[in-house]
């Protein structure tokens, strides 16, 4: 089995020339708990065994990547002119083979395009991250009328498994209001939180409608997707979009 068959190619009506990948955690060479296709390098796995995954992947890419230095923060940069990894949780592109890409193992990847195939982006959407902005500012940085623009949501944390408390809930709905929608009582004190909707919600009060994907649960699909909430030591999944 190719590595391309272990991969999600997003399903949305994106411009032909935008091209996007989603990995698994399948077909790469990673032993136990990075099991097989680790791409993150800061997590503890073998450094050998994380460039032969990056290696394998670069034939399905038309160039090297701009490997992020996530921190759940808002810095946006730009793939067509950004050094070796920089200190970011989005990356955009409008340079064609100017390839974005943001690596999770729960939290929300969601990619961006406009209807021209102009312009791409890829965000790293942990509640933290989604909560102080990260998706604005992303698409602020796009520079296109959200109207013109689509969203792809990948592999989270799914709404049944990820537990938040009281500070988290109340984060959110002190901005959205309609974000308490987002949250289920569990145990005292604690909340059953839905990335996604809180992504939907997000997009659609910028006045970008056409969402779609979602409905991957990285905690559950324990043989699919590494889940830092679930296994604690895991491997990172990669989260590709370029213009071609």
């Amino acid at each position: 089995m190719s590595l391309l068959e272990h991969c999600i190619i997003p399903e949305w009506p994106a411009a032909p020339n935008v091209k996007a990948l989603q990995t698994t955690r399948r077909g790469g060479v990673s032993a136990a708990p990075y099991d097989s296709l680790n791409l993150g390098d800061h997590v503890g796995d073998a450094p050998q065994a994380v460039a032969r995954n990056r290696q394998l992947l670069s034939s399905l890419l038309p160039g090297e990547p701009v490997w992020l230095n996530q921190v759940h923060g808002v810095e946006v940069v730009n793939a067509d002119a950004a050094g070796c990894q920089p200190r970011a949780d989005a990356c955009i592109a409008t340079r064609k083979g100017a390839v974005c890409v943001v690596m999770t193992a729960d939290c929300l990847p969601i990619l961006l395009c406009d209807d021209e195939g102009s312009v791409v982006g890829a965000v790293h959407a942990g509640w933290r991250g989604l909560c102080a902005g990260i998706v604005e500012r992303t698409v602020h940085a796009m520079d296109v009328a959200p109207h013109r623009m689509l969203a792809w949501l990948g592999p989270a944390i799914g709404p049944a498994s990820f537990e938040v408390g009281e500070e988290v809930r109340a984060a959110f709905a002190a901005q959205q209001p309609q974000a308490a929608e987002a949250f289920t009582p569990a145990a005292p004190g604690k909340y059953l939180a839905d990335l996604g909707l809180l992504a939907r919600q997000r997009l659609q009060a910028l006045g970008i409608s056409r969402i779609h994907g979602g409905g991957f649960c990285t905690y559950r699909e324990r043989e699919r997707f590494f889940s830092y909430r679930r296994d604690g030591a895991t491997g990172r999944m990669g989260t590709f979009i370029w213009l071609g």
